[in-house]
């Protein structure tokens, strides 16, 4: 007990801290040292590669509250080690964390290097998939226009005096000043009163956007009324809307105008002495295309009825908003999951064959189609900047694997690698693998859809895509273990937090990966 202590003795030599350590002395953290805060007048700032450290550590178990990483630096030995028994009270890591923000995705960047030198990363089959995270809000904090019309007036006038009077009680107790306070997550000078004008802002943006996807609709189906009122085929699904049942009964018209042609043209065959070739037309009343026709309209009158009938009762009945906005991360939304909704972001994820994270993003959409292209083209610099320091043909990309929810025209007419999309659930892919074989390239001529179902029918494309579930799903299933939830409030810092999520789940792969080699 008299001798010098040495911390290298408190945990074994193969401690993810010591790895942690490690990485963070080789990392280029110029970037750090120009945000690095000076300490009070007498005392020196916190080295800020301690507190990266400290903070990825604590992200490493799950830990992400800063509070609780200040406990964990008297009550953990390894977080203990980290500081070095300096413990940095939680408001310093909470201002590093935000501070440190635009540096994250570079810090992950370089993550990813070390990872490549350390033999990981098989870019053979990339896999990209999406997860939602809950935002740092609550679901019952979403308010409509009409109450945002009505209270927000009141509700900015109470909090600016709500704010000036705790501020005044804080210098009168003899507090810190409200300059020093851990600055707010959606920027700087940002409290209640600008979460509840960017609520509004928000608010305002998501009708325009959803004004002008509605336009956009009324001119697909008016266009696809007149094609049809003019004779022409129309391919799909009538949508809903005012024009569905003209359209339908413009397409019964049709139909019943096309069997009438049939029809006639059988008996003129027979009242002029020839005889028709192949099968006589069956009456029209038996006709399956006009019998389906007909339901169609049957289902549109029904449909019609039905919104006559709300209509009527809306003045009695209290309808919810359709737009809302949260007033506490106006940047977030309702995500629909297979458990419920959740007040949240959309995650994407893209995942190498050996669960290595090479690029993620956060998104507003709760569909993921629009996430592809953006994701396809982060892998492939990802790959790129890789390449070009190892040369290893492990990291060229082979194929990018997606589910159904990436499925659309657009994902796979675009430039880029080879890739393969999931076209609908996997027992109806299963079945028409079974009942509809394919074997060999797809054939000349193939639609970029029509080559992907052919691939997906082979025996090849089968286990390929196989492979997709059991590289994405782990990562994001491990990924959540670190992030369940987002701590920060805002889309950008949640694209941050996410990036240093990633860089822990990167970082402890690499340290499983060497305690096996």
């Amino acid at each position: 007990m008299l001798l010098p202590v040495d911390m290298h003795e408190w945990l074994p030599p193969d401690h993810l801290v010591w790895f942690v350590l490690d990485t963070v002395d080789v990392l280029d953290t110029s970037a750090l040292e120009r945000i690095r805060r000076r300490g009070r007048a007498g005392a020196a700032g916190y080295d800020p590669r301690m507190l990266l450290a400290l903070l990825v550590y604590a992200y490493c178990q799950g830990v992400r509250s800063s509070r609780r990483i200040e406990r964990m630096c008297f009550t953990d030995v390894a977080c203990r080690v980290l500081c070095a028994q300096d413990v940095p009270d939680h408001a310093t890591i909470a201002r590093f964390r935000v501070d440190a923000q635009d540096v994250f995705s570079d810090l992950f960047a370089q993550v990813l290097m070390i990872a490549a030198r350390a033999g990981l990363g098989r870019f053979g089959t990339v896999a990209i998939d999406g997860t939602k995270i809950k935002a740092n809000a609550s679901i019952d904090a979403n308010r409509g226009r009409e109450w945002f019309d009505r209270h927000v007036a009141d509700m900015l006038s109470e909090a600016e005096q709500t704010d000036q009077a705790e501020d005044a009680a804080v210098l009168a107790a003899g507090g810190e000043d409200p300059e020093d306070r851990v600055p707010s997550d959606l920027g700087e000078g940002t409290s209640r009163r600008e979460r509840i004008r960017q609520a509004a802002q928000e608010l305002q943006v998501q009708q325009q956007q959803r004004s002008r996807a509605e336009q956009e609709r009324t001119a697909a189906a008016l266009a696809r009324l007149q094609r049809s009122e003019q004779g022409q085929p129309v391919v799909g699904r009538i949508p809903d809307g005012p024009h569905r049942l003209a359209e339908a009964r413009a397409h019964l018209a049709r139909e019943s105008a096309i069997h009438q042609a049939k029809l006639d043209r059988h008996a003129a065959l027979i009242a002029a002495g020839k005889k028709p070739m192949g099968r006589p037309p069956v009456p029209m009343d038996q006709s399956t295309r006009i019998a389906r026709a007909r339901r169609v309209v049957a289902n549109a009158e029904a449909a019609a009825e039905q919104t006559a009938a709300t209509a009527a009762l809306a003045p009695a009945q209290k309808k919810l908003p359709k737009v809302v906005a949260n007033t506490t991360d106006p940047q977030s939304r309702i995500m629909p999951t297979r458990r419920g909704f959740l007040q949240g972001y959309n995650a994407q994820l893209a995942v190498t064959g050996d669960q290595l994270i090479i690029a993620v993003q956060v998104g507003q959409s709760t569909n993921d189609q629009a996430s592809l292209l953006p994701m396809m083209r982060a892998a492939q610099h990802a790959a790129t900047q890789l390449h070009a320091v190892t040369g290893s043909l492990d990291h060229v990309i082979g194929t990018v694997l997606a589910d159904a929810g990436y499925n659309s025209d657009a994902n796979l007419d675009v430039e880029g690698p080879d890739r393969l999309i999931a076209l609908g659930k996997s027992r109806d892919q299963a079945r028409a693998a079974a009942q509809e074989p394919a074997h060999g390239p797809p054939p000349t001529g193939a639609t970029p859809r029509e080559a992907n179902a052919h691939r997906l029918r082979t025996p090849q494309g089968r286990d390929l895509y196989k492979r997709r579930g059991a590289t994405v799903e782990p990562g994001i299933g491990n990924l959540k273990k670190i992030l369940d939830r987002f701590s920060r409030r805002g889309l950008d810092n949640a694209t941050s937090e996410l990036h240093l999520a990633a860089t822990a789940f990167n970082l402890m792969k690499i340290h499983k990966a060497a305690a096996l080699a």
